[in-house]
C-alpha cells in the first residue's frame, strides 16, 4: 500500500543566545542547516524544540521566522500542543495561514493530573481541523499521560477529515503501529516512527513509512529509512546499526540538548544554552556525544566551519 506521508522529518531544535533569548538568525541557520540534510520536511516548536520553554509571541516569532526563511525549499510541521481547545484553533489557524504544511499536536493534558476524557479528546482535534484546515499528526507521546486506544485512533482518522498522520512513541511502539495500519487501513495516511528513532528498524518492519528523529543526524538515518521504503532491508539494517550508540546516547542520555551541542560544535549556532531549570550536559557527557558525533561526521557537526 502507497501511504503519501514518508521519509525523515526531523525536530528542528530552538537556539537561544548565552543569556537565553531566542535567537532568530540561529533559528535561520538551523533551518538551512536542515535542508542541506535532505530532509523530506522539518518540525518546529516540538518538545525537543523546548517548546513548553517559549512564550506565546516567542512562538509567534519562530513560526514567522522558520516558515518565512525556509520559504517552501521543504514543507514544515508546526506543533500547536495545548490544554485548551482555543488555544490550539488559533495556534492551527495561524500556522496554516503562515504556510505550515501541518500541525503536530499530543491530546490535552495539564501536569501531571489533568486529562480530557475521550470525546473531549476527539473534539479537540476535530476543531484544530476546522481551524487549521490542513493534516494534523497525532503525537501520541507518553508525555501527555494520556491512553490513545488503537481504535480510538482509527476512529479519528476516519470521521475527523484532518487527522492523517501518527506520531507513536509509546512503549511498544512497534505493536501499536502494526495494530494501527492494520485497523485502519488507508485511513493511516503517515504512520511515523520517533524518540529520535531508537526503535527504527522494529518500527518500519511494523509498517512506519516516515521518522521524526532530532536534528542531529537525519542526513544518516534518511538514508536508512530511504533503503528501507525501497526494499533494502538489509542496506537499512547495516546503516542503522552503524548509528545505533550515538542514537541510543542522544536518546537516553542527552534528550534535546545533544543536537544543540553538535551544531554549536558544527558552528550552525552560536550557543547550546538551554532555558533554566534544564542543566546544560555534564562536561563528561558532553565529550562522549562529541566523540560518537566524530565517529559518524553528521552534517551538523561540520555545516558552519
Amino acid at each position: 500500500m502507497t501511504r503519501p506521508y514518508s521519509g525523515i522529518w526531523p525536530v528542528a531544535p530552538t537556539p537561544f543566545t548565552d543569556d537565553g533569548a531566542v535567537d532568530v538568525e540561529g533559528m535561520k541557520r538551523v533551518i538551512d542547516c536542515m535542508v542541506d540534510q535532505a530532509v523530506d520536511g522539518i518540525c518546529i516548536l516540538a518538545n525537543f524544540s523546548e517548546q513548553f520553554l517559549l512564550s506565546d509571541e516567542e512562538r509567534a516569532v519562530l513560526t514567522k521566522v522558520s516558515l518565512e526563511h525556509c520559504a517552501g525549499r521543504v514543507p514544515i510541521v508546526v506543533t500547536v500542543s495545548h490544554f485548551a481547545t482555543q488555544v490550539v484553533e488559533a495556534r492551527a489557524r495561524e500556522a496554516a495561514a503562515m504556510g505550515a504544511a501541518m500541525v503536530m499536536m499530543m491530546p490535552p493534558y495539564h501536569g501531571a493530573v489533568l486529562r480530557a476524557d475521550e470525546e473531549g479528546v476527539f473534539e479537540h482535534f476535530e476543531r484544530a481541523g476546522r481551524a487549521g484546515g490542513v493534516p494534523i499528526m497525532v503525537q501520541d507521546a507518553p508525555m501527555a499521560g494520556t491512553t490513545l486506544s488503537v481504535a480510538f485512533l482509527v476512529r479519528m482518522a476516519r470521521d475527523i477529515e484532518a487527522v492523517k498522520l501518527f506520531k507513536i512513541e509509546t512503549p511498544q511502539a512497534a505493536a501499536k503501529l502494526r495494530a494501527l495500519i492494520a485497523a485502519g487501513g488507508d485511513a493511516i495516511e503517515g504512520p511515523f516512527d520517533g524518540e529520535e528513532a531508537i526503535t527504527l528498524m522494529a518500527d518500519l518492519d511494523a509498517g512506519a513509512t516516515g521518522a521524526m528523529t532530532s536534528a542531529t543526524l537525519p542526513d544518516l538515518i534518511g538514508p536508512a529509512v530511504r533503503a528501507f521504503l525501497a526494499g533494502d532491508r538489509a542496506g537499512a539494517k547495516a546503516t542503522y546499526e552503524r548509528l545505533l550508540p550515538i542514537i541510543n546516547f542522544e536518546n537516553r542520555q542527552c534528550g534535546w540538548r545533544s543536537c544543540k551541542v553538535v551544531m554549536k560544535e558544527g558552528g550552525v549556532i552560536r550557543s547550546e544554552a538551554v532555558r533554566h531549570p534544564t542543566r546544560p550536559l555534564h562536561p563528561a557527557t558532553r565529550a562522549e556525544l562529541l566523540e560518537l558525533a566524530r565517529e559518524v561526521n553528521p552534517i551538523a557537526l561540520t555545516w558552519g566551519r
